[in-house]
């Protein structure tokens, strides 16, 4: 009896601080969400309450504002994640299953540049887009965006290739199979949650990055939703106008949220199969 009224206590003293986790960690976003329907003045005089009655309007300003934004971010976003899942997933195939002079070097030395933080690479990207006369256009950001997100997704995917079994791609030769035909319906099928969970994680890579954008888009015609938002923010700065800004920040979370909401099952499914072992 008493070790069973221990057991509770240590129970409830868990669930207690997991329970207050939870709450630190949900409520700036419910605070974001519920003050982005305030009124002007429920800022003023009931700032933590709620509000007195919703303001649709703040979304219908900051939509007009941002939306442009939005766009350049999912054209940008979009090819790029293409781009990298297209290379990477063809490299990461020859690595797999392939025996080659230098391979494991050559692997080595792409796993090497996960060691290199991409601020040191700011100015010779920077020069080497400049050169290319690529400055204040969408490659200037999709191009280094898919070089960029090549080292991790090989890694991944080269990982996961690997671990298939060789019985799969025998049978297939076997049977007549070209190597394009074992990348396309074997390793490509089966490696669905991986694709996937290496195309979300660019994706939140490319769609929050500031930096970059900043050096090579000086045309606000052309800023992605990270510039743009920051803009909005202080253009709606003041007391008065926090409704907008606020609405601002749910509508450019949205796609994050629903890319995540649509393709969570394979994201854990990709992150729970052993894809990332030596």
């Amino acid at each position: 009896m008493e070790s069973r009224r221990h057991t509770l206590r240590h129970d409830l003293v868990i669930h207690v601080v997991l329970g207050f986790l939870a709450i630190v960690t949900f409520f700036p976003f419910v605070f974001l969400l519920i003050s982005s329907f305030r009124p002007t003045v429920d800022f003023m005089h009931t700032f933590w309450g709620l509000p007195t009655a919703p303001e649709w309007a703040n979304y219908r300003d900051a939509w007009t504002v941002i939306s442009p934004y939005m766009l350049n971010s999912l054209i940008v976003s979009g090819v790029s994640m293409i781009g990298v899942l297209a290379i990477a997933s063809v490299s990461a195939f020859v690595f797999a299953r392939f025996r080659f002079p230098g391979r494991e070097v050559l692997f080595m030395a792409i796993l090497a540049l996960l060691m290199i933080p991409s601020i040191l690479t700011l100015i010779p990207a920077f020069l080497l887009v400049k050169d290319l006369n690529l400055i204040n256009t969408y490659w200037a950001l999709i191009l280094p965006y898919i070089a960029g997100g090549q080292v991790f997704a090989i890694f991944i995917l080269r990982s996961f290739i690997a671990s298939l079994p060789e019985e799969l791609f025998e049978a297939s030769r076997l049977d007549g199979a070209s190597t394009f035909q074992m990348f396309r319906h074997i390793a490509l099928p089966l490696s669905k949650p991986m694709l996937i969970t290496v195309a979300i994680m660019n994706v939140l890579a490319t769609w929050n990055d500031y930096i970059w954008p900043l050096v090579t888009i000086p045309s606000q015609k052309l800023w992605t939703i990270s510039l743009g938002i920051v803009s909005f923010g202080s253009q709606y700065g003041g007391l008065e106008r926090w409704g907008p800004m606020f609405a601002g920040y749910v509508i450019a979370s949205v796609p994050l949220i629903v890319l995540f909401t649509l393709t969570m099952r394979y994201f854990i499914a990709g992150l729970t199969s052993g894809a990332i072992k030596a």
